[in-house]
């Protein structure tokens, strides 16, 4: 009997003593409740306890003087292209490989796993290759669970997206924790809007 075939026949034995398990039913069916509270105030714990900074905003008029008065300490930025007039700082614009500060605009947020949904559209080298990271998201599309984010943007879903819960970190060598690694090392969240 070869080495496979040994392997097949232990496999084959554990599968046959193994109890069925009942299919779980509808995705309903089995997910936990929507955590109780405000999505915004769930997304800012959640970010925040996975490094990243949160700003809170009324309006968009003051997340554009927000993000102008914290830009004045960078040269550069890159900005996403789905990043409005009004939230685009004034200092010089580089392409996204030689920008310091990156600005982006996300597709909509997770509360349950503090994630932001980002668009391929926006320009992914805008959102990975920046020091520093901005990203806005509107206050009335953080949404309570992943489920209903994703029922939320199916109509206009990108040919992908990203999720991103904080700035970029590995522990990949020596289980030292490297933040920057892969991508921004800081990253500020700006929540606009209601809820805020």
């Amino acid at each position: 009997m070869s080495a496979r075939e040994r392997i097949l026949g232990r496999v084959r034995e554990a599968v046959q003593s193994r109890p069925a398990t009942a299919h779980p039913g509808s995705f309903e069916g089995w997910r936990p409740k929507a955590p109780e509270g405000s999505p915004v105030e769930r997304l800012a714990t959640m970010l925040e306890a996975a490094g990243a900074e949160i700003v809170r905003v009324p309006d968009p008029v003051e997340a554009g003087k927000w993000v102008r008065r914290f830009a004045n300490d960078f040269e550069s930025v890159t900005l996403g292209v789905t990043v409005p007039s009004e939230l685009r700082p004034t200092i010089s614009t580089r392409g996204s490989h030689e920008a310091e500060l990156g600005v982006s605009m996300a597709h909509g947020a997770i509360a349950e796993t503090g994630s932001l949904i980002m668009d391929a559209r926006d320009g992914r080298r805008t959102q990975l290759l920046a020091p520093t990271h901005i990203v806005f998201v509107r206050a009335d599309q953080v949404h309570a669970t992943f489920r209903g984010a994703l029922l939320a943007v199916r109509s206009d879903l990108p040919s992908a997206i990203g999720l991103h819960s904080g700035p970029s970190k590995s522990a990949d060598i020596a289980q030292t924790l490297v933040t920057g690694v892969h991508g921004p090392g800081r990253l500020i969240v700006v929540v606009i809007g209601s809820g805020a």
